[in-house]
């Protein structure tokens, strides 16, 4: 977005309620940036957009996340941003994250990268997933325990952003990935970061709305589903997303509260998933799935390999 202006949503929430804030926001896309200090009980968020947000967008989005948390929506406001790259201004505060092997990037970051790291250029833009917050953090160190129990033909990163997710299982396992965004812009920045990233002909980005599409029932089914979305759809789409999981597969589930684990779990085991790891961080938690099944070759997965109900 060099030499173009663009847009700035100030707002400050609430420390104790930053969290439900902060995915609320996500949804309008763009890149956020949040200024915590200790002891602070408001938190000033920042969201950098290339276009002017709609107004009842915004309150609406705030509205939600107020009711969650049993809040008053606070007041934001919008203003026009002078003509500048404003992702790298957005992102100069992003240091290079570490998250078990992974080494994720931006391009203003310095410094020599890890020889033993899997890395990952990140250009977050007007997409999420800058693997900086705690669900996409918690994703990435799901792909690598499943890294160590073998590989999978084909998976699917479902509500993709900016493509981290897809990404990292293409390096992971040199295999299809099709990511999937019910936003256009998500999917055409997938589709970059994947060229990036050199996995351009392993990765597939196409646009959906869920896991029923015909784009995505096409190519399954999947032995690695990653949903990083949230809570909502989440346990909404259990039905879909069990249905396109091969036999023995895993589901790394994110994007949720701790306190959503057991409404957001509930749909799944009732479908034959069972819990094998659970990752906190902060007060979001990703959660790892394996189908459960009964008879003499239950919990073998389509890749070859018990799953991880059999070995955690």
């Amino acid at each position: 977005m060099s030499g173009s202006a663009g847009f700035k949503l100030r707002v400050s929430v609430p420390a104790a309620a930053l969290e439900v804030f902060e995915a609320a926001l996500q949804a309008l896309g763009g890149a956020l940036v949040r200024d915590v200090a200790e002891g602070r009980a408001e938190v000033p968020l920042e969201v950098y957009l290339a276009d002017r947000p709609s107004p009842a967008a915004v309150a609406a989005a705030l509205a939600s996340a107020a009711e969650e948390t049993g809040l008053e929506p606070p007041q934001f406001s919008i203003e026009a941003l002078p003509a500048l790259d404003w992702v790298a201004e957005s992102q100069k505060g992003l240091p290079p994250l570490r998250a078990g092997r992974f080494f994720v990037f931006a391009s203003h970051s310095a410094g020599a990268r890890p020889p033993s790291a899997i890395a990952i250029r990140i250009e977050a833009g007007q997409a999420f997933g800058t693997g900086h917050h705690e669900s996409t953090r918690g994703c990435l160190l799901a792909l690598e325990a499943l890294a160590r129990r073998g590989r999978p033909t084909v998976s699917l990163d479902l509500g993709c952003g900016t493509g981290i997710l897809a990404i990292a299982m293409a390096k992971l396992w040199r295999a299809s990935v099709l990511a999937s965004d019910i936003d256009p812009l998500a999917v055409a920045i997938t589709k970059e970061n994947a060229r990036l990233n050199g996995v351009g002909p392993f990765v597939r980005a196409v646009e959906s709305d869920g896991a029923a599409r015909r784009s995505l029932l096409s190519r399954g089914p999947y032995d690695v589903i990653a949903a990083n979305i949230l809570a909502g759809p989440l346990s909404d789409m259990a039905g879909d997303l069990t249905r396109v999981l091969a036999p023995g597969g895993s589901l790394i589930l994110s994007g949720l509260l701790r306190s959503q684990e057991r409404a957001v779990l509930a749909p799944y085991r009732a479908r034959n998933m069972r819990l094998t790891r659970r990752l906190g961080l902060g007060d979001w938690v990703t959660l790892l799935l394996c189908q459960w099944n009964n008879g003499p070759r239950a919990g073998t997965g389509r890749f070859g390999i018990p799953s991880l109900a059999d070995r955690l």
